[in-house]
């Protein structure tokens, strides 16, 4: 994953973003000169949104990646976005934890 990247274009192939294996953005283009046009706003969120789709897709690449490694009944797509809850993973386990 050191040297993985993936690439999203706008869907008006304005932008495009590149991210690496950690999800940092790498690569920024512009394919034309028509952001020159855009209004501040909608060219910050054009290339928001660019970014942010390229590093979900990266997300979900690593995820599957890690998915045959990850403990039984833990997503690692949640585990990746923090949205799991460890203690029910340790009982899950067979390891409870003592109460909060």
């Amino acid at each position: 994953m050191e040297s993985a990247t993936e690439e999203v274009v706008a869907k008006n192939r304005l932008v495009g973003a590149k991210v690496n294996g950690r999800g940092e953005l790498v690569e920024l283009k512009f394919h034309n000169q028509n952001y020159r046009d855009m209004a501040p706003a909608e060219l910050a969120d054009a290339i928001v949104d660019v970014i942010n789709r390229a590093r979900d897709k990266m997300s979900d690449r690593v995820a599957e990646l890690y998915k045959p490694l990850m403990p039984e009944g833990l997503d690692a797509h949640e585990a990746m976005k923090g949205n799991f809850d460890t203690r029910a993973m340790f009982e899950r386990m067979g390891l409870p934890l003592p109460p909060q």
